[in-house]
Parts: structure tokens; C-alpha cells; sequence
């Protein structure tokens, strides 16, 4: 029987730190690495669901981390030419209704870095990690670790590591600029995420985010727009008094916040992709998050995901002590959920970043009406919040 006392986890994002910090107050000696110099955040605003906050919950975070969001009630969207409403999804539909958080990548990795300094996890910082194999891990430069009882791949949607394990990504032709603005206040909703749609090919978005740990009582608002990742060398050639001309064409009402963007490094284009591994799992390996399934953010499950395998891992390294029978249960736990979410999302992108009028128009015109229909509210609900298929019960059973 393998036993499971030592973890190294590749990766300081939400996910990584998660795992780092279950796995260490079960009394495991972890150690996060990470590529950068000092561990920090890479990103703009997310939406924590509720999914995401039940993990928050059991770790005892969920307080800390509302201290820095903003609570987020419904998501609204409209097209512009004719300001119809297309999609408009409230969280008091849930059958037991939940908000879900609006918050800062910074804020969040504060609360669980710190968390993990408290909990003796211990930081190696800047170097790569490019490989994993027989309880090691490899760097870029050649340098090999010390062998663990069990790595923890939580690097992202291009991972070397999963990628050697069989992810294959499917480059999205759509990505999106994300930037901070500050909270632009006036008519906008506090409570909301806001979108606005041209068809599939424009598309805005205005998320609230609460502040950061630095500047609190500072509001901050994620801003977004879509755009093919090809373009973008043309997007930064052209300036930006082209590309606030169109968006002020479509939404007046974010001259504010277009105001506070100077600078075209203010946006960060985010290139998206869809890869899912059959099995995320291989010996001494657990793959999480975004390196065990990307996908494009329309259901905004990205972190929350993630943030669910780190738990699922963590039950099942509890419950089963032979390392190979937990990572069965891992794998086990996350596999109709990931599915399932997999596939949503791969149907819905389309329909909010694609070329052609007719997935647009089936959006705006049928979609739309389909979505006040009695039962539709809770189900749009339990969609976006990741309920669909519930992970918040007992996750793991015995194998």
C-alpha cells in the first residue's frame, strides 16, 4: 500500500493553492512550485458560484474572501441594436438560492496564499515545470526534484505535463480582451454581470469585482470583449480610438470605463482553448483544473472547477489511504461533472462568439423565449451555478 505523506504541487493558482492547503491540514508535507520569481496572481475578475464557495466553505475562507467581492444576484444580457433582452438568469431561482461572488484573482490568491503560509506549505519559486514522472518533477533548465509520494499538476490549460498524458488542445478561433477599470458606477447594476451582444462576433462585458486587499475600499470592475486572437496584432496596430468608437456604438453607457483605458497593455488578450483528459490521473499524478479540461469561459466555470477537483482530490486522499485506490476516487468523483460542463460549454460558445447571424438569431429569438418558460429559470440557474449534476454532496465513494 502506497501511502500518500509527501505532495508536491506545480502551480500557485486558485486551484493549486487550494490542494496545497487541504492536503497540508491533513497533515502532509507540501510544497508548491511555481514560475514565477514570487508567487502571485496572473488575471483579471471571475465569478465564484456556488459551487466554488462550498469549497471555500470547507475550508473555512468563505468570510475572508466576501470581504474582498462583490455578491452578484443575477446575469443580464442584451443585444444592441434593438436592446432586447436575451438572457437574464437570477440566482434567488436556485432551489436553494445562493448569490454567487464577483472577485479579483488578486483578492482570492491573498486569502489562500496566506492561508497556506499559516498551514506550513512551503513556496520553491521560479522555475518552470515542465515534466513529471515517478514521483518528480522536471524543470525547463534540466533540474529534477526530490521524489514525492504524489504530484499535483495544477499549471494550467497548456500543461507539458498533461499534455503528455494525452491533452490535446483545440484551439478556439474566439478569445477575449480582459482588463481592471475601476467600478464606473451610474447605471450600472452592482449586482450584475452585464453583456452586451452583436450578433456573435461583438460581445462586452462589465463584472463587478469587488477591491483588492491593498485598496479595499476601492471598487474595481472586470471589463471584456471578444475578439479572434488573430486579430489582435491589427487590434494594437489601429489604436484604440477606433475600437472605443465601435464599443460606444453598441453601449454609450461604458464611456466611463472605456475613459479609464489609456493604454492598449491594459487589456490582456486571453487565448481560449477546449482539451479534456479521459483519465487525470496517472501513478503518483492527480491533474486539476484547467490542465485536466480548459474550455471557453461562457459558463464562468473555470475556477470553480478547478476549485471542486482540488476538494474531490483532498476527500479522496482522506478516505482512501493506498494512494492508487484515491486517485481512482478522484477520477472517479470529478468525471460526469467535467463532462458534462465540458460539453455545455462547447454547445453554448457558439452561440456568444462565432461568425454568421443564424446561432445569434436562434439566441436572441428563440432562446430567449425558451428561457421564460416555467421551468427554465431554475434550470438556466443550476447551469451557470454548476449544480447541474451536483458535486457539493458526498463526492467520493468507496471503490
Amino acid at each position: 500500500m502506497t501511502l500518500t505523506r509527501s505532495v508536491a504541487v506545480a502551480g500557485a493558482g486558485p486551484t493549486g493553492l487550494a490542494a496545497a492547503l487541504m492536503l497540508a491540514r491533513q497533515g502532509r508535507q507540501v510544497v508548491v512550485h511555481e514560475r514565477f520569481e514570487e508567487a502571485r496572481p496572473v488575471g483579471a475578475g471571475f465569478m465564484l458560484q456556488p459551487t466554488g464557495l462550498h469549497v471555500l466553505d470547507r475550508l473555512g475562507l468563505t468570510a475572508e474572501v466576501e470581504r474582498h467581492a462583490q455578491p452578484l444576484t443575477h446575469i443580464f444580457g442584451r443585444e444592441a441594436r434593438r436592446g432586447r433582452v436575451v438572457l437574464d438568469i437570477r440566482y434567488g431561482d436556485l432551489k436553494a438560492p445562493r448569490p454567487s461572488l464577483g472577485v479579483h484573482r488578486a483578492a482570492l490568491f491573498h486569502v489562500l496564499h496566506r492561508a497556506c503560509l499559516a498551514d506550513g506549505v512551503a513556496f520553491e519559486t521560479g522555475r518552470e515545470i515542465v515534466g513529471a514522472a515517478d514521483g518528480r518533477l522536471t524543470g525547463a533548465d534540466g533540474w529534477t526534484s526530490a521524489r514525492f509520494d504524489l504530484i499535483v499538476d495544477a499549471t494550467g490549460a497548456r500543461s507539458p505535463i498533461a499534455r503528455a498524458l494525452g491533452a490535446r488542445r483545440q484551439e478556439l478561433g474566439w478569445s477575449g480582451l480582459w482588463g481592471t477599470v475601476p467600478w464606473p458606477g451610474g447605471g450600472f447594476d452592482q449586482g450584475a454581470l452585464e453583456q452586451v451582444y452583436r450578433e456573435a462576433s461583438k460581445m462586452i462585458g462589465v463584472l463587478p469585482c469587488g477591491g483588492l486587499p491593498d485598496a479595499p475600499d476601492q471598487r474595481l470592475a472586470t471589463f471584456f470583449w471578444s475578439l479572434k486572437g488573430d486579430d489582435h496584432p491589427a487590434w494594437r496596430a489601429a489604436g484604440l480610438d477606433p475600437w472605443k468608437a465601435e464599443i460606444l456604438s453598441l453601449w454609450p453607457e461604458v464611456a466611463p470605463i472605456l475613459d479609464s483605458i489609456a493604454d492598449p497593455d491594459a487589456l490582456t488578450l486571453a487565448r481560449y482553448g477546449h482539451h479534456t483528459l479521459i483519465r487525470p490521473v496517472a501513478d503518483r499524478l492527480a491533474v486539476l483544473g484547467d490542465a485536466a479540461h480548459s474550455t471557453s469561459p461562457q459558463l464562468g466555470q473555470g475556477v470553480n472547477m478547478g476549485l471542486l477537483d482540488a476538494l474531490a482530490l483532498a476527500d479522496a486522499l482522506e478516505t482512501h489511504p493506498d494512494l492508487s485506490d484515491a486517485l481512482a476516487a478522484y477520477a472517479a468523483a470529478r468525471r460526469w461533472h467535467v463532462r458534462l460542463y465540458q460539453a455545455l460549454s462547447m454547445i453554448f460558445t457558439p452561440f456568444y462568439q462565432a461568425d454568421g447571424a443564424v446561432l445569434p438569431w436562434i439566441r436572441d429569438h428563440i432562446l430567449g423565449k425558451v428561457a421564460r418558460l416555467p421551468f427554465a429559470p431554475r434550470l438556466l440557474a443550476a447551469t451557470v451555478s454548476g449544480l447541474l449534476l451536483d458535486p457539493r454532496g458526498p463526492a467520493i465513494r468507496k471503490m
